[in-house]
């Protein structure tokens, strides 16, 4: 799991040019949006993408909050690394973040970390 300083965050204000700087540093393809630690949201690449493909050169005007997925798909903690890899193959995404039951981001699982300690 991805967690403390390589956890890709945001928040909800910030402006997407960081929000781009904050992706490609933390290497996940995506990043959660977090309020006072609580998860608001999440974007992925696939979020960039279709903001550029309908926004073109406005793109980079808009903050986190107008363009995360405010319902991203979450994991607790103590899940099994088999089904979480489960999870991903079904709903076709790379990324699940886990969050305690207050709703704190604890961190991210990767696709390929999981492909990893599965095929170990």
């Amino acid at each position: 799991m991805h967690s403390g300083e390589a956890l890709p965050k945001v928040e909800p204000s910030t402006p997407m040019p960081q929000v781009i700087y904050e992706m490609s540093r933390k290497k996940l393809g995506m990043t959660t949006v977090l309020a006072n630690g609580i998860l608001q949201g999440m974007i992925s690449d696939g979020d960039l993408r279709r903001l550029l493909e309908r926004d073109g050169s406005h793109a980079l005007e808009h903050t986190a909050r107008s363009i995360m997925n405010p319902h991203p798909i979450t994991i607790d903690a103590n899940i099994f690394a088999a089904t979480a890899l489960a999870i991903m193959e079904d709903k076709k995404i790379t990324s699940l973040i886990v969050t305690s039951s207050d709703g704190k981001a604890q961190g991210v699982v990767h696709l390929h970390d999981l492909w990893k300690t599965v095929l170990a």
